[in-house]
């Protein structure tokens, strides 16, 4: 089982774009998360400039599921990258074995790891330069 959603990605000014689409959109504001709520790391602190910045949001528009983060401040953000599409998947061999098919001919940002969200996660850009994050459930 697969999901896919458009995911914007903006550049510090993640919380001012998701007042800008509820008004603008109608969009209805599903669940926000800011660096700052991620689980402490003393080996990597969460630096004060990123922790209002947001994580994930996930917004309605509609019937569509719309999401949006913030570039994690210090990564670098480039203009036309600002859409990306996010693709859950239920089982995380089958996000791995996806991650592997679409890195062939493409550029890694992001190596598939587990993370406090996802047993499989990584993001990808494709020999087309679409960039992808696979998830798995």
């Amino acid at each position: 089982m697969m999901k896919m959603y458009p995911y914007l990605v903006m550049n510090g000014n993640g919380q001012e774009a998701i007042k800008f689409y509820e008004q603008a959109l109608d969009a209805k504001v599903q669940a926000v998360q800011t660096y700052g709520d991620m689980p402490s790391n003393p080996e990597h602190p969460t630096p004060e400039e990123a922790k209002n910045c947001i994580m994930n949001a996930q917004m309605k528009v509609g019937d569509t599921d719309l999401m949006l983060s913030d570039t994690f401040p210090g990564m670098p953000y480039q203009t036309g990258d600002q859409v990306t599409i996010a693709l859950i998947i239920d089982d995380p061999q089958k996000a791995r074995d996806t991650f592997d098919k679409l890195k062939d001919g493409g550029e890694v940002i992001m190596e598939m790891q587990e993370t406090f969200w996802s047993p499989a996660y990584g993001q990808v850009k494709d020999q087309y330069g679409v960039t992808w994050q696979i998830s798995a459930e």
